[in-house]
């Protein structure tokens, strides 16, 4: 269930394009876009990045957890795919500037996995509404050439392009969007099989190499542990979001 003081907002009129606003009982200390994974899937929903919303408004972030069309059947949560994956975060970060009474000097996307990879994308697009400030990336899938290339989801990223990537899809991919103009923070287990630590890892070196402020936090774990609000992990990314703030 979604934790208490939510509201549910839709941005559009497709019933995937909604977003959960918790909100703690001050003033937030700015607004966490929660951004779940599932390499794009329907399978997957915004039920994922509820246990974070929780625990992030319990640390006094407001937490706009954010459900987007997904690679899949229309009637269950698909949809999406390129663009309409894109234009569905893109609204629905831009949705922000509606809500009475918020904030949005601080706006820092936290995606987990194929929702890393959107948190990271909406930091660099153009002429944004409400800009992004900063980034953290959970295990996210940072280069979609590699991850490809790697076979991640077992062709996730041929099915929410619609066909292999190559330079045409530069302006989807994080890693061709380098330096971006606000902090990257990457956290990723050590032991994750499911998106290899080496995808941060790349990423963060091209980012460094481009000038950009990116980092990496290894953390111990699989692919999952990121999104535990009981792990270390978790401790060590709310950790990271106190700097951002």
């Amino acid at each position: 269930m979604p934790p208490a003081r939510t509201r549910t907002i839709r941005y559009g009129d497709d019933p995937s394009q909604l977003g959960e606003l918790s909100l703690p009982d001050r003033v937030p200390r700015g607004v966490v876009v929660v951004i779940h994974g599932g390499f794009w899937k329907s399978a997957y929903d915004l039920s994922l990045g509820r246990p974070l919303a929780e625990s992030l408004v319990a640390e006094g972030w407001a937490a706009w957890n954010l459900e987007y069309r997904r690679v899949g059947p229309a009637d269950s949560g698909g949809g999406g795919g390129t663009p309409a994956t894109f234009d569905d975060v893109a609204a629905g970060i831009d949705a922000l500037a509606g809500v009475e009474g918020l904030a949005t000097a601080t706006v820092i996307t936290l995606g987990h996995s194929a929702g890393g990879h959107l948190a990271a994308w909406a930091a660099g697009r153009a002429e944004p509404v409400v800009p992004v400030t900063g980034v953290v990336s959970q295990a996210g899938v940072l280069d979609l050439g590699r991850a490809h290339a790697l076979n991640l989801g077992t062709g996730a990223v041929r099915a929410m392009l619609g066909h292999p990537p190559g330079p045409a899809d530069a302006a989807y991919d994080p890693y061709w969007q380098l330096p971006l103009d606000v902090p990257v923070r990457c956290v990723h287990g050590s032991d994750d099989a499911i998106v290899p630590i080496e995808i941060s890892q790349r990423y963060v070196a091209a980012a460094s190499d481009a000038g950009g402020d990116a980092t990496l936090t290894t953390v111990d774990g699989d692919h999952f542990v990121v999104i535990d609000p009981g792990s270390d992990a978790w401790q060590r990314t709310l950790g990271l979001l106190d700097d951002l703030a």
